[in-house]
């Protein structure tokens, strides 16, 4: 079972970090294994099994969950808040593909060849507008591959609509995503107060999401926002460039 990146308190990609073991309750600390023999024969009910790690307050303090784990949910729970969101719908993608995308009809036009950048709004892009006109932002950071996968590519060309109804999408290389320690999993974040984590199988299927308003969750969508954001690559340019190597 797959880790899930919480954060850390390290600037150079050291320990001390936080993760959570996904469908159990539980947690892993990473941390500098203790070895002063004082503090070890203090130490009580030790099993065979177990070690012990520093772990500073600050790692706890900014990360720790303070409430009950979120239920897995299906994501048209969260449909209502793409229109009430008050200010700010960010998303981060960091899959390869996405079956949604391949079970769409438009697919098919995009393996045959079609140019897929001009389709007429859906519903989606006329929320997008929508909600522009109030003032509020779409935004998202994709990541990428390097090459781009097939589902990357198409992910590229029909994303030039949703640019064009109002939606900031930019891109970044999984290599720089790595190195900024950015999360491994999808999410939205509304308003920097609420998280929306993706589910999905093996096949790229979203299976729903867990939403929380845990701050410690938050709190962590909102760091991996400001660092992608910062360099992130805007769609036009992106395209430009995949263009280029063809």
């Amino acid at each position: 079972m797959t880790l899930r990146f919480i954060g850390t308190t390290s600037d150079d990609g050291d320990c001390p970090t936080l993760y959570e073991i996904p469908e159990t309750d539980e947690y892993l600390v990473q941390g500098d294994r203790e070895t002063d023999p004082q503090h070890l024969v203090s130490l009580r009910d030790v099993k065979p099994s177990e070690t012990f790690v520093h772990v500073p307050r600050s790692l706890l303090t900014r990360y720790a969950p303070r409430t009950p784990a979120p239920e897995l949910v299906p994501f048209s729970d969260i449909a209502p808040l793409f229109r009430e969101f008050r200010h700010t719908a960010w998303r981060l993608e960091t899959r390869r593909g996405y079956a949604s995308d391949r079970n769409s009809p438009k697919w098919a036009r995009f393996l045959a060849g079609e140019d897929i950048t001009q389709d007429p709004d859906n519903s989606w892009r006329e929320n997008v507008r929508a909600q522009r006109a109030q003032g509020k932002r779409f935004e998202r950071v994709r990541l990428l591959e390097e090459p781009v996968t097939q589902g990357q590519e198409f992910l590229l060309a029909s994303g030039l609509g949703n640019v064009a109804a109002g939606e900031d999408i930019r891109h970044l290389t999984r290599t720089e995503a790595e190195r900024l320690r950015l999360p491994d999993y999808d999410f939205w974040l509304f308003d920097s107060r609420l998280v929306a984590r993706f589910a999905f199988d093996e096949d790229d299927t979203t299976l729903g999401v867990y939403v929380t308003e845990d701050p410690a969750e938050v709190l962590a969508a909102c760091q991996a926002r400001d660092a992608a954001w910062h360099h992130a690559t805007r769609t036009e340019d992106v395209v430009g460039q995949v263009r280029s190597t063809v």
